[in-house]
């Protein structure tokens, strides 16, 4: 789908959130130059949230030059939390003060989509392919979030996981976080196991690599020495795939048309997909039929 036709003035800015990993940043300013060559006549711009340059004063400073201008501006954020709630509208507000020529238009992260969905399941496959085959009732996914000090953004994480789990009906699909809250990422592995899981697929649930994804690799490795009876496999990242692209093109489309006031991105009536095949007995996360659905 073509994203709305705009002017020479219109400027699109993506933010990242920054990470003292160079590779990270190179991942995310790789993915702002397929956009541009993707959308060839649009100016395209970057920014980092924290802990790389330029940072998003820096960019929005570049707009001084008195010819009338707007910016759409989007967080390259899976979920709303402080970055996206507080601190980027804030610079915002600011920038709209010093700049009263330019018309700032601020999106939403990317938030709860079936392409990150369609996504994780990839990661999935993947790792599956790596691996003697298994029944899905000895296997549990492990969805690795940042963790948030923001509930909303830590309730969003548990809700990707529980629609992944409608969607694929996995024996168990858990959420555990890399850092600030809980569980983090011992106690879901520990907690798959006392399930019941005898091979653990855990993906991070980032868009790009960094010292958290490091830090994953390293704290799993410590658990399969401890847990040698149970078979623990790491799956790829989210980013690095071209239908990201496609979704920051579709939040892109949201902030010029307009503020959309029902969530049906995930809606069961707009996308198939996300209704249980029929072969699939009709199961709550801990395995059990239920028996009080006609």
């Amino acid at each position: 789908m073509a994203i709305k036709n705009m002017t020479s003035k219109d400027i699109f800015l993506l933010i990242g959130h920054g990470s003292r990993d160079p590779e990270g940043n190179q991942e995310f300013l790789e993915m702002v130059r397929q956009l541009r060559q993707k959308i060839p006549n649009q100016q395209i711009d970057a920014a980092f949230m924290e802990l790389a340059e330029p940072d998003i004063k820096t960019v929005l400073d570049r707009y001084a030059d008195p010819i009338p201008k707007s910016v759409w501006i989007l967080p390259v954020l899976f979920f709303a939390a402080g970055h996206s709630k507080v601190e980027i509208p804030e610079m915002i507000r600011e920038a709209r003060r010093r700049l009263p020529h330019v018309a700032f238009h601020y999106g939403a992260p990317l938030g709860l989509h079936p392409i990150l969905l369609k996504m994780v399941h990839e990661r999935v496959t993947a790792a599956e392919s790596t691996v003697s085959p298994r029944p899905r009732g000895e296997t549990a996914i492990l969805l690795i979030g940042r963790g948030s000090s923001d509930p909303d953004a830590n309730g969003d994480m548990q809700k990707i996981s529980r629609l992944y789990w409608e969607q694929q009906r996995y024996e168990w699909v858990e959420t555990c976080f890399i850092g600030v809250t809980q569980p983090d990422l011992p106690k879901g592995i520990e907690r798959c196991i006392r399930l019941g899981a005898q091979r653990i697929i855990a993906i991070p649930y980032f868009i790009f690599t960094g010292v958290l994804i490091k830090r994953i690799h390293r704290v799993i490795s410590e658990k399969r020495v401890e847990c040698p009876d149970v078979e623990i496999i790491v799956g790829d990242y989210l980013g690095r795939h071209p239908a990201l692209l496609t979704l920051v093109e579709e939040r892109f489309r949201a902030v010029q048309e307009g503020p959309v006031l029902m969530n049906c991105d995930l809606c069961k009536y707009r996308f198939p997909d996300l209704i249980p095949p029929p072969h699939l007995p009709l199961l709550h996360p801990g395995g059990e039929r239920r028996s009080d659905v006609s």
